[in-house]
């Protein structure tokens, strides 16, 4: 995706895959999949839950079988009726009667996850393999769980239910494996829909992934780590007592480990010549299914960035952020001053119905027994739009449609100078550390309202940034691709889909220019939903959503309590104003002038026994209150 090639011995040149004998289209889609079963992974997610709805809706005499894991309370089944629900399946739960009705007459539920399969059904005819983990940076240990054991174990699965006792096959299923398009690894140039030729054993890494996965968590608890996470909490929150450093010891702790299982993936794939280990992890992945699966019909789809539909079920379906959502939301709320792309990069989107289209086309063909085909689902092959493009179009958009922000004024669209990665990074690391000096200082000084303000705006920008720093790490490479995907293999099949079949089915990347498609469809539709949220709270107006009017209550209300916590809260004090506020009044001008005198040489130790534990430092400042006339505080108070 760089200027930085991969490893000479990682990769050689491959092979076109395919030739004359390749498969192809010959009649309408219902009826070419129709009496066959089709056993589905990944269905609660974006990609599966468009192809089911689809399967369900153009397929009539087509069956479906889900694999859903079990969650929490709910079961498998539970969790698709509760799928079918949604908007998109409307129609088709309307015509069956109920979601109950829709999931008994159309779809196979069946309960088990990956990589524990259970058994599939014996009169299955194609296995889409669509779950995964979509995150690019997941732990390294998660990352093989996913894409190389649960693979292999669904192939296995599948191999065992066409075969007999003996473990002879006796019906020849057709496996369609949904990777990415950036399984080529850190390249530059053409992709061709082929397999990627490396040398890397996929048992080999995955083994030492697991095993480096195990040895982060026992490093995690060892004596000299949990030391340095004890004396860190006790730090930021000793003086709220030892039950609470605790648990922000243990909360350290996790994320100490979470991040250093990314950490070990990112560096053991592009130590290999990859991006990140989500591309690495699926490049093995594919490896894995035409080792394991190569006895049966193989067909591997690649897209590139999926994003909302263009045509159906409606324009701009999405369910959830993608990968380009976090950064059009954040630009569009003026929290993105730069990003580190390349302004003539191509940015490769490819809208979710095109890569479920093509799905759908693939499943209906048979491919030789031997020859796995590939299929790239993008769009920048025939249809580029570079980042400068897409930059500009979305402006545009927050331009002519600005967020509002209740009374805090209209975000500013930032214009972008694409400075490049070095000078953005730059930028962001002066940044953090000024934030992480300011955050420091603070913890040094008595709490007050105004070190409150400031402590908020602080946690307020180191989560900004923090923010920054991973959406910019994670697509800084994507932001200077020179890639460039072949899909020669997706228009042919194209070109093959019946002409009744084009409107329902059509995945040319050509059809759509992008204006129409992202000032339009795609940011009105990831917008939406914060929209609705501010319309909301404008309405409700600057009163707390979780205010209640207790003098409207009915009964007795002399049984109502309200507690306050008086540090700072009824009244913008501290303990030691207050103190002087109360034992003052009862004082002359020498006892005032003694007493004040007396606070502040003691000023140094109460600070520093305050940093250390509030509750140390109220039992002493309290024992002041010793010989007070109570008669008098209270007369003060009132």
């Amino acid at each position: 995706m760089t200027n930085t090639s991969a490893p000479a011995h990682a990769f050689q040149a491959g092979s076109s895959a395919g030739n004359d004998t390749r498969p192809t289209l010959d009649g309408r889609l219902k009826d070419l999949l129709a009496g066959k079963k089709i056993v589905m992974t990944g269905v609660t997610g974006f990609i599966g839950e468009h192809l089911l709805w689809k399967i369900l809706t153009e397929l009539p005499e087509t069956t479906a079988a889900v694999l859903v894991r079990r969650k929490g309370s709910a079961d498998a089944r539970s969790r698709v009726v509760k799928l079918v629900r949604k908007k998109i399946f409307a129609d088709l739960v309307a015509a069956a009667g109920s979601p109950e009705a829709l999931v008994d007459e159309r779809i196979e539920v069946i309960e088990g996850d990956l990589p524990n399969v259970p058994a599939l059904p014996a009169d299955l005819d194609v296995v889409v393999h669509c779950a995964g983990d979509v995150s690019f940076d997941p732990p390294i240990d998660q990352a093989f769980r996913t894409n190389t054991i649960g693979t292999e174990a669904l192939i296995r699965a599948m191999l065992e239910a066409c075969s007999d006792t003996d473990g002879n096959l006796v019906r020849i299923p057709h496996y369609l494996h949904v990777s990415t398009a950036y399984t080529a690894g850190r390249r530059r140039g053409a992709i061709r829909e082929a397999p990627h030729e490396h040398d890397i054993d996929y048992r080999v890494e995955t083994e030492h992934g697991l095993a480096l996965g195990a040895a982060i968590e026992l490093e995690s608890r060892t004596p000299a780590r949990l030391t340095k996470f004890r004396k860190a909490a006790e730090r930021d929150h000793r003086r709220a007592g030892y039950l609470t450093t605790s648990v922000d010891t243990e909360r350290r702790r996790k994320e100490w480990v979470s991040e250093q299982l990314v950490k070990a993936g990112t560096e053991r794939a592009r130590s290999l010549g990859w991006t990140d280990v989500y591309t690495f992890t699926k490049a093995l992945g594919e490896r894995v299914v035409t080792d394991v699966g190569r006895d049966v019909r193989l067909s591997v789809v690649r897209p590139a960035i999926v994003e909302s539909a263009w045509k159906h079920p409606y324009p701009g379906w999405i369910e959830g952020y993608k990968m380009a959502e976090p950064l059009i939301m954040a630009y569009g709320k003026g929290r993105l001053p730069e990003f580190p792309a390349s302004p003539d990069s191509v940015i490769d989107i490819v809208p979710v119905d095109h890569v479920v289209n093509a799905i759908v086309a693939v499943c209906a063909t048979e491919p030789e027994v031997g020859d796995p085909q590939f299929y790239h689902l993008n769009s920048g092959a025939r249809n580029p739009i570079t980042f400068r493009t897409l930059y500009e179009l979305v402006r545009q958009y927050f331009i002519d449609n600005p967020f509002e922000t209740d009374g805090r004024g209209t975000p500013i669209a930032h214009e972008w100078d694409f400075p490049g990665a070095a000078a953005v990074e730059r930028l962001l690391a002066t940044s953090e550390k000024a934030t992480a000096v300011a955050a420091r200082a603070l913890t040094f000084a008595p709490r007050s309202a105004a070190v409150r303000r400031t402590g908020t705006q602080l946690a307020k920008q180191a989560k900004q940034l923090a923010f920054l720093r991973r959406y910019l790490d994670l697509y800084n490479e994507y932001g200077q691709s020179e890639l460039h995907f072949v899909d020669d293999n997706t228009l042919r099949l194209h070109h093959e889909l019946h002409p009744d079949d084009v409107d329902a089915f059509a995945f040319d990347s050509a059809v759509y220019d992008w204006h129409t498609y992202l000032v339009e469809v795609h940011c009105p539709a990831v917008t939406e939903p914060v929209r609705r949220l501010d319309r909301a709270r404008r309405r409700r107006g600057t009163k707390a959503s979780t205010f209640r009017d207790l003098s409207t209550l009915s009964g007795d209300q002399s049984k109502v309590l309200a507690a306050f916590d008086l540090d700072g809260t009824v009244l913008a004090t501290n303990v030691i104003e207050t103190y002087l506020w109360t034992r003052l009044s009862e004082r002359g001008l020498l006892g005032r002038l003694g007493e004040v005198g007396s606070i502040l040489s003691s000023l140094p130790g109460y600070l520093h026994a305050e940093r250390r534990d509030r509750g140390t430092f109220l039992r002493a400042f309290y024992r002041r209150y010793a010989g007070a006339d109570v008669a008098e505080l209270e007369r003060a108070v009132d």
